[in-house]
């Protein structure tokens, strides 16, 4: 963005954070960077199927990263500043990918994490510009990282 953010932006930025911090979803999102792991819309039920602890921490995570990236693609928040300090975004949406195709047919909701969709390909392209090759690396970073996950559960 060529702009500077506003103030409002500002604290924004800083309400969305807060909200991260709060001990709920920091449990969900250490349980979701531990254990969802998954290559199609089976294992994914699997490991967060509805009703289930793992469900609700998935779409803790999901929502949570829906809503914030909601307002990113609404203009609310100043593009830069946002992704300056939400890289996680991208991490989430990298696990979540090889699954959402099916889980939005099976479910009737082809706007399904669509948000967080939208941010995470701007991200990217974002990211691409600043750091060029990042992104690739961090998506072979998360590869290594399911079989060191499986093996500690062993």
């Amino acid at each position: 963005m060529e702009t500077k953010p506003t103030h409002e932006q500002g604290k924004m930025q800083l309400e969305i954070f807060e909200l991260r911090r709060e001990a709920r979803l920091r449990q969900a999102r250490d349980w979701f960077s531990r254990n969802f792991y998954a290559e199609n819309f089976e294992e994914a039920m699997r490991v967060a199927a509805p009703m289930t602890e793992g469900g609700t921490n998935f779409m803790m995570v999901l929502g949570y990263w829906d809503m914030a990236c909601s307002y990113l693609n609404h203009g609310l928040m100043h593009e830069d500043l946002f992704f300056e300090s939400n890289g996680e975004l991208f991490g989430v949406w990298e696990r979540l990918k090889p699954s959402i195709a099916e889980c939005r047919e099976r479910f009737s909701n082809p706007g399904f994490a669509a948000n967080l969709e939208k941010a995470a390909v701007r991200y990217e392209a974002w990211l691409e510009k600043r750091a060029p090759g990042h992104a690739a690396r961090m998506r072979e970073f998360m590869k290594q990282m399911r079989p060191q996950q499986a093996a500690a559960k062993a």
